[in-house]
């Protein structure tokens, strides 16, 4: 009998562990290496305040989790996964009162006032066709769509920058603040071209599957699918960093679920010069200052209905969101920043000891940012909450170096795996139909820096196995390195 070929993997985050587990149902023997104690690379949970406290170490919330086209077809809650649903996905506060996002299309609506059928025109199409546009959306954006109606709908409302599609197709400051808000997780100033395809995104999916998370921690979704994995007969080695290629065994496939100086660094003596230049042109997406908090109690909004949600933007309006976000790309943070919270003990009681409570908040930031944003955090986090610094127990800053020193691919506290600049989607890293393909034969990138970027959905690591399984059928595959 032929042996089953095999596969090294080198990170076991999601994507990464998506590409073991798409080559292991294939009948591949899969080893995945990873340096940190704990799998799961930016998807994990711990105390990190006080003991009984669980927050999410990295990605808390997981939209694209639930709505992947990979991943919702694994049986994860067999392996212990339960998504929460909150009664709201999302709610962003203004001054005058909170706006919320419910799953629910039409009640997302009513609440939007003169705008209610704005919005309906605007998400109705894309939420009733929201397979197929994420089928042709989640993947290399060089390819023939399954789906071409939707996706040219799409395209044309999500290519201009989310400051004029708010301004052309909004009245109210309500239903323009909240697409502001979706559109701000870009990382790019809200005048950058394709900055509304991030809000549309994020309203699909909150409105197709929700914004869940999981029960117990995040640590619980990289759990399941590691259990998954060994299921099929893979293999997960954690405390197993790899300094280059060549300490990996002979492969049919290696897998790289690493940024793009995390690949350079293992292969740059072996890499043709003239892609390693191109590698390194690669531009960072703005970093991540984060806080989690361990509470007295529930955090005390203003506006007591933005307690129903697991996901809270704070930004005030529009253009308070566009002058936020423009801050970091021209090298200071905002004073007035959007921060990103998730209240997830409120509707998951394992994360807290009873009566108290967890927050999980950051801000965006330069990349490699060296100084303290928490006190502009705090001040932003009051304004729509007074009293909020009372109820705060404990708290544990990450700055960009912090997230770095803990996961090598956060560059610089870059969650997203470079800057989402309409160039950088179409090359991401390079202008290719296989863009997990690199000059290494046998080799392929499968992190958030390849298609479709950052997230928690695993369709890089889906997609780049797919082309080892391609291509190894080509008769294209590793001999050594």
């Amino acid at each position: 009998m032929t042996p089953a070929p095999r596969a090294s993997v080198v990170g076991s985050g999601p994507n990464g562990l998506s590409a073991a587990i798409a080559l292991a149902r294939a009948g591949w023997q899969v080893t995945v290496y990873e340096g940190h104690s704990r799998l799961g690379g930016a998807l994990g949970s711990a105390e990190l305040t006080l003991p009984g406290f669980v927050h999410d170490v990295g990605s808390a919330i997981h939209p694209l989790g639930a709505a992947s086209p990979f991943l919702r077809t694994l049986p994860l809650d067999r392996f212990g996964l339960e998504w929460v649903q909150p009664p709201a996905a999302l709610a962003h506060p203004l001054d005058s009162g909170s706006v919320l996002m419910y799953r629910d299309l039409e009640e997302t609506a009513a609440g939007l006032g003169a705008d209610e059928g704005a919005y309906l025109r605007l998400m109705r199409p894309l939420v009733e066709n929201w397979k197929g546009l994420l089928d042709d959306t989640l993947r290399p954006l060089v390819h023939f769509p399954a789906h071409p109606v939707t996706l040219a709908r799409f395209g044309l409302r999500g290519l201009p920058p989310a400051s004029l599609l708010a301004r052309t197709v909004f009245r109210t400051p309500q239903a323009r603040a909240l697409l502001g808000g979706l559109a701000a997780h870009s990382g790019l100033p809200l005048s950058s071209p394709g900055t509304s395809a991030f809000g549309l995104m994020l309203a699909v999916s909150g409105h197709a599957v929700g914004w869940p998370f999981p029960r117990g921690g995040a640590g619980a979704f990289a759990d399941a699918m590691a259990g998954l994995l060994r299921e099929l007969g893979g293999e997960i080695v954690l405390n197993s960093p790899v300094s280059s290629l060549s300490e990996l065994p002979a492969s049919q496939a290696v897998i790289l679920d690493t940024s793009l100086p995390g690949f350079l660094r293992l292969a740059e003596n072996v890499l043709p010069a003239g892609y390693a230049a191109r590698l390194k042109a690669f531009k960072p997406g703005v970093g991540a200052f984060k806080v989690d908090y361990a509470l007295s109690g529930a955090v005390p909004w203003r506006d007591p209905r933005t307690a129903q949600a697991g996901t809270v933007h704070l930004g005030g309006t529009l253009s308070e969101l566009e002058a936020a976000e423009l801050a970091p790309h021209r090298g200071r943070p905002s004073p007035r920043p959007y921060v990103l919270l998730a209240q997830q003990s409120l509707f998951d009681a394992s994360r807290a000891p009873e009566g108290k409570q967890t927050l999980w908040a950051y801000v965006h930031v330069p990349n490699g940012y060296a100084g303290d944003a928490l006190p502009e955090v705090e001040v932003q986090i009051e304004r729509f909450a007074p009293g909020f610094s009372r109820t705060v127990l404990a708290r544990t800053v990450s700055t960009p170096a912090t997230l770095q020193g803990w996961n090598p691919n956060l560059v610089g506290g870059d969650v997203g795996g470079g800057a989402n600049t309409l160039w950088q989607l179409l090359a991401r890293p390079q202008p290719t139909a296989t863009p997990y393909r690199t000059p290494l034969p046998g080799v392929y990138l499968c992190s958030a820096s390849t298609p479709p970027g950052g997230g928690v959905h695993g369709m890089g690591g889906y997609w780049a196995a797919r082309a080892a399984m391609g291509d190894r059928l080509e008769g294209m595959h590793l001999k050594s390195i």
